[in-house]
């Protein structure tokens, strides 16, 4: 990575409580982030709800289902503090879209969706939050 690059924001899905007008999305703003576009990964993924306050997704081999997620711009200096005030168990990996880009995304450690009610079928945390 050069020093010019180093400097350029990165794509970012996100696929729950940091989405637009939820609760943590203000640590997305505050952290310089700029909106981009709903999309919907490759099916791939199964979704928790862990406690009913936030989702988890995993990345699995088979048996996935397609989640619908907010790709937003993040300056690679704000990307820490995002990750520090997710819940516990939720870490930055890559999520492959839809359209076939492969882009960083909030996913989850399996043990933190060991045991939470799998939501994969109503294909996003909104879907979800709306039919409780």
């Amino acid at each position: 990575m050069t020093d010019k690059n180093k400097d350029e924001p990165l794509l970012l899905a996100v696929n729950g409580t940091l989405m637009r007008g939820l609760e943590l999305n203000p640590n997305l703003i505050a952290a310089g982030a700029v909106f981009v576009s709903e999309e919907v990964t490759v099916p791939a993924y199964r979704l928790f709800s862990i406690n009913d306050r936030h989702p988890g997704m995993v990345r699995v081999t088979s048996g996935g289902e397609a989640v619908e997620v907010e790709v937003w711009s993040v300056p690679a200096a704000g990307l820490g503090s995002i990750l520090s005030k997710e819940p516990a168990g939720l870490c930055i990996g890559k999520v492959t879209l839809k359209n076939g880009l492969e882009v960083l995304g909030v996913l989850a450690e399996a043990v933190l969706c060991e045991g939470q009610r799998e939501i994969s079928s109503f294909g996003g945390w909104r879907n979800y939050i709306a039919s409780r």
